[in-house]
């Protein structure tokens, strides 16, 4: 049995691109939120493929200002689980400034 796409797939660009900025927390669960969106959109989650990029500087800056890591980042991909994806994101470090977190979104044709 081939995987159905949802109809309005052909209008998807790919691929698609959001940033967050802010707390760390706030951001990983703005990250999901959107992420789950993404998937009712595309309507299949075996063919995606994700990316993370993380803004070391903008990191950094979070740091400084008091946020934490942990326990956050852990939740968060434990809570990634439960989506089914095909494979865990993939999480790239920048250098650059910039948003603290960008979330890339592939779908596989």
């Amino acid at each position: 049995m081939s995987a159905r796409l949802s109809p309005d797939v052909r209008d998807v660009p790919a691929p698609l691109v959001w940033t967050f900025d802010g707390r760390f927390e706030t951001c990983l669960l703005d990250v999901e939120d959107t992420l789950r969106r993404a998937i009712v959109l595309v309507g299949d989650v075996s063919r995606l493929a994700l990316a993370i990029d993380l803004s070391l500087p903008a990191l950094k800056r979070r740091l400084e200002a008091g946020d934490r890591l942990q326990p956050a980042w852990g939740r968060f991909l434990e809570r990634l689980d439960r989506y089914g994806l095909p494979s865990a994101p993939r999480i790239r470090h920048r250098p650059q400034p910039g948003p603290l977190a960008t979330l890339v979104v592939a779908y596989l044709h």
